[in-house]
């Protein structure tokens, strides 16, 4: 059995979440045909909607006083890591629920709350384009450029939005093998192709 901890907080990118939410859903969905029961869950600080970074309205599971011993946790970015940074509660479950997880992982900016829980310091992280230099700037830590993402050890980031998808195949093949994450990609039919592909005229 494998738990996926998906934390969510005020202005949350909405699809660095979603996305790994279905990779690790469907995942879990074909390994239940062997019995296995993986789950996923979401995570916040408080009871009742979470309003995230574009407006969409989601309701945790659980809170951190309540929810299961995670397998791998994932914190997203969007606009509210910059302020949840200051947030110590946060922060602190951050640091502590990752030191019991197998993996700690984050999509986008996911990487700054990361780095000021600790679990980033001193390691190789990928991050949003647009925010490199930025997290670069905080010190005591290695922002690889140009990677979709990055693994270190058992810290696994990736860089913004829909790269989360790309890490949470990943992740899903390394816990449960290649063929498996190949049949997860082929269930949500992720076969990434250049924008506008179908109005370009064909080859001869």
């Amino acid at each position: 059995m494998t738990t996926y901890g998906l934390l969510l907080f005020d202005g949350a990118e909405e699809l660095d979440f979603v996305g790994p939410w279905e990779v690790f859903t469907v995942s879990a969905l074909l390994r239940a045909e062997a019995g296995n029961t993986d789950r996923a869950v979401l995570i916040a600080e408080r009871p009742g909607p979470v309003r995230c970074n574009k407006g969409m309205r989601v309701l945790p599971d659980h809170t951190f006083e309540d929810h299961p011993p995670l397998d791998l946790l994932l914190v997203p970015g969007g606009q509210g890591a910059r302020t949840e940074v200051a947030n110590p509660v946060l922060v602190e479950w951050i640091r502590e629920t990752a030191a019991q997880a197998a993996w700690t992982t984050s999509v986008c900016t996911g990487a700054l709350l990361l780095h000021e829980a600790s679990p980033a310091r001193g390691r190789r992280v990928a991050t949003h384009h647009a925010f490199e230099d930025t997290l670069q700037a905080r010190g005591d830590i290695t922002v690889v450029r140009d990677a979709r993402y990055v693994i270190d050890g058992q810290l696994a980031t990736s860089q913004g939005v829909s790269a989360g998808i790309d890490l949470a195949l990943w992740l899903t093949g390394r816990l449960h093998g290649r063929d498996h994450a190949r049949a997860v990609r082929r269930y949500i039919q992720y076969e990434p192709a250049p924008p506008y592909l179908a109005d370009e005229p064909l080859a001869d």
